[in-house]
């Protein structure tokens, strides 16, 4: 099946306003056998849709803050954090292949109760939330996905560390020596890599990255939490070229919406091109000075496009869903 794509060009950023929305809150809910730590943003109208959203690679629901804000009239949203990150307890197993952080989705979804959601994903989030809309198309209303980490191997100066980070050892080693650090440099180049400008991250945000990572360099878990996520993908992208993972995008039904910044320097958004001939009906927005993250760089671009994606997916003759592929455990 040829995949049908929409494509918009979004106009100048908007400036950064003052008024920052502190964290949503969030509370341990139950997801299958485990429990993940939720953040909730109410909806505001009655009419507002359920949603759930999904995190990259060492981040957490906090990525979320400021674009479940500006949707709070469209949607009532759920951002967990995956199992060892944020505040969410590690997998008692200490497995985090992909496959086990789209089980702990779908068993959040389950136990929420709201299916069919709007299925948000980022970076890493956004293979999981491709697994979850693939296997299970009855809790998947609509998908957008902000820099999916599929595989396309097109290393880059800026990315080409990761394979090697993955590697037994050398994750750990590097672990070690970046625990020596001042948190506040860890939080700057972490900026600096996921940010088209870093200079848009607002002081209030550093603070609270700042004080996020410092509580997260406490737990035992983390860096096996960041490392052992890692290498799952890694390992994905590498073995048959990663064609589990694209075949999976090829038999989602939901409506996609795949956003790309032309500044990412960890995925290509040359591989934006493979994502619209790949996913089945597609729209794609293309943000020219967004980073990895545009959900936090360039949050009301991603929410026009977001509210755009839901008038076009409640239209009409919008396809239905239909039956998704497993998802295999062995990944």
């Amino acid at each position: 099946m040829s995949a049908t794509t929409t494509t918009e060009t979004p106009g100048a950023a908007d400036d950064p306003g003052n008024g920052l929305r502190p964290p949503w809150p969030g509370s341990l809910e139950p997801a299958g056998p485990t429990e993940l730590f939720v953040r909730r943003t109410p909806g505001t109208s009655p009419d507002a849709e359920p949603a759930v959203l999904v995190h990259g690679l060492g981040g957490s629901a906090t990525n979320w803050t400021d674009l479940m804000g500006l949707l709070q009239d469209r949607l009532d949203s759920a951002a967990p954090d995956l199992p060892g990150f944020g505040w969410s307890p590690p997998p008692a197993d200490h497995d985090y292949r992909l496959s086990v952080h789209a089980r702990a989705v779908v068993d959040f979804l389950e136990s929420d109760g709201r299916a069919p959601v709007h299925l948000f994903g980022n970076s890493l989030g956004g293979s999981v939330a491709t697994l979850v809309a693939a296997a299970r198309p009855d809790l998947v209303r609509t998908l957008t996905l902000i820099s999916p980490a599929l595989p396309v191997l097109l290393p880059r100066a800026t990315n080409a560390h990761l394979p090697v980070l993955a590697a037994p050892w050398v994750g750990q080693r590097f672990a070690a020596r970046l625990d020596r650090y001042p948190v506040e440099g860890r939080v700057r180049a972490t900026i600096a890599l996921c940010f088209g400008d870093p200079a848009r991250v607002a002081p209030e945000r550093f603070a609270e990255a700042v004080e996020e990572a410092s509580r997260r360099a406490r737990l035992g878990h983390e860096s096996e939490a960041m490392l052992a996520s890692l290498r799952s993908l890694i390992g994905i992208y590498l073995r048959r070229r990663g064609t589990w993972l694209w075949d999976a995008a090829a038999s989602v039904q939901a409506p996609t919406l795949l956003v790309y910044g032309l500044r990412d320097k960890l995925v290509d958004p040359r591989s934006s091109g493979r994502a619209t001939r790949t996913f089945p009906h597609n729209r794609l927005l293309v943000l020219p000075d967004s980073g990895h993250v545009a959900m936090m760089e360039h949050p009301d671009e991603v929410a026009a496009a977001v509210r755009r994606h839901l008038d076009a997916a409640a239209a009409p003759g919008s396809r239905p869903r239909e039956a998704g592929v497993a998802v295999p455990h062995q990944a």
